[in-house]
């Protein structure tokens, strides 16, 4: 059976999750400095993620590893805003409803964990992802919030998220 599953990072999912996101990034043709390619917790996301108030969920099918995404406080920045981070979904992933279901995931953690708002960061023809985080309530706003170091990454968006 083909059910992909979205469920917590273990650890053991590291280097599975860290080859999904460098493929995906290297098939966009997505800067390696400056974006999260070049992040030295891509090989150890499990352990990046054991923080409070931050979470990392992959998608699981068959046991293969196909793509996910986590919240984490936004870096750098005072106020109470989390970063959907992180996600990336192989192309055997895309068009199912998963990014659908992973944000969800995401904004009901950043709910659980009192977050009042979402940020993210993209890629200017990263068009797909836009009309996805579009349909998911993101808006677009003009500059950075905090400092993630993905200076390569000049789209940037917002949703409020109601409590």
């Amino acid at each position: 059976m083909n059910t992909a599953i979205i469920r917590p990072i273990l650890k053991k999912d590291n280097p599975h999750i860290a080859r999904v996101i460098r493929k995906v990034l290297i098939d966009l043709g997505v800067p390696k400095i400056g974006t999260a390619y070049a992040d030295v917790a891509l090989d150890s996301l499990y352990e990046a993620y054991q923080k409070p108030k931050a979470i990392y969920f992959v998608i699981d099918l068959n046991g293969k590893i196909i793509g996910g995404g986590g919240i984490s406080q936004l870096d750098n920045c005072e106020e109470n805003i989390c970063e959907l981070q992180k996600m990336y979904f192989l192309e055997k992933a895309r068009g199912l409803g998963l990014g659908t279901q992973m944000i969800n995931f995401c904004i009901e953690k950043a709910k659980d964990f009192m977050f009042e708002k979402c940020y993210l960061e993209t890629m200017t023809y990263m068009k797909v992802a836009q009309k996805l985080y579009l349909k998911n309530g993101f808006e677009y706003i003009n500059g950075p919030l905090g400092n993630t170091g993905h200076y390569s990454c000049p789209i940037h968006m917002l949703k409020n998220i109601q409590l």
